[in-house]
């Protein structure tokens, strides 16, 4: 950096001048990975406070799942509209979370239009925090889908035999899945080119999974070529653990299933989306 004084001659600024002058204090410390997912999962939720129009589907959607398919199939079903909500509620409790899984990777694909992710990657922080602040910040969006449910359902006559821990066990169970699914969302905001698209791919992925399953029926009256596909489904295996715990009979085999599906979405689909990230 060279200037020139009043009477023409050149001054050059000398080094220790100079950082005086940029950086008068110490640099701070790079972010740790928690601090930065932090971080950027606080900025999700404040997008919700913004525009609080996000809410609907986690506040509207799931009272008018439940009040619908409580009393359009309970008589049919189970002979009363409370004795099928004993069954059901579950079921749509992880129904309703799973279908707003797809939202993470709609606002991944807002911001990359945006331009917003060119700034991220120019940060000097841990390169995931920006994914796992996205679903850090739905965590919360799901936390409120399944509390507005078993609201609902208390309300309605939903009784259930595993008390406030099998309650308390079934949502967490149901929020690590949510968490490690969600992967699957930010792996397609990011290969696909509109949020149209984006949502588009997640309903044609997600109604096949959430209606062939044992959310609404008993597997068992169901042909036995369908069968097979629904005792492979995983929101299924979600589901039985899920009603087993609120059931005060806690399925240990399929919450291992769970947990172990859980771990593997994040290793495949937290890798892929990672890659595209470093990639795009």
């Amino acid at each position: 950096m060279r200037t020139t004084t009043q009477s023409g001659t050149g001054y050059v600024p000398a080094a220790e001048s100079l950082g005086a002058v940029l950086a008068p204090g110490a640099r701070p410390k790079r972010p740790s990975a928690w601090s930065a997912s932090m971080t950027f999962g606080w900025r999700a939720m404040l997008k919700i406070k913004h525009v609080p129009e996000q809410l609907f589907d986690v506040t509207a959607f799931p009272i008018m799942m439940t009040l619908l398919f409580t009393f359009l199939f309970g008589g049919a079903l189970a002979g009363s509209p409370t004795e099928y909500l004993q069954y059901l509620l579950p079921g749509i409790m992880v129904t309703s979370v799973v279908m707003i899984t797809m939202y993470t990777g709609v606002e991944v694909n807002k911001d990359i239009e945006k331009g917003v992710f060119d700034r991220f990657r120019t940060l000097p922080i841990w390169r995931p925090s920006t994914m796992v602040g996205y679903l850090l910040g739905d965590v919360l969006r799901y936390l409120l889908a399944s509390t507005v449910i078993l609201a609902v359902g208390l309300i309605l006559g939903f009784r259930p035999a595993g008390g406030v821990l099998g309650v308390l066990g079934g949502m967490a169970l149901l929020l690590a899945f949510s968490f490690a699914f969600s992967w699957v969302w930010t792996m397609f905001g990011l290969l696909l080119r509109s949020e149209k698209s984006v949502m588009g791919v997640s309903m044609l992925v997600l109604f096949p999974l959430t209606f062939l399953s044992n959310v609404y029926v008993n597997p068992e009256t169901m042909p036995e070529w369908l069968q097979m596909f629904v005792n492979v489904n995983p929101i299924t295996r979600l589901v039985a653990a899920v009603r087993s715990l609120m059931a005060g009979t806690p399925d240990t085999g399929e919450m291992v299933w769970v947990a172990v599906a859980s771990v593997l979405f994040i290793a495949v689909f937290g890798t892929l989306t990672m890659r595209l990230y470093n990639r795009k």
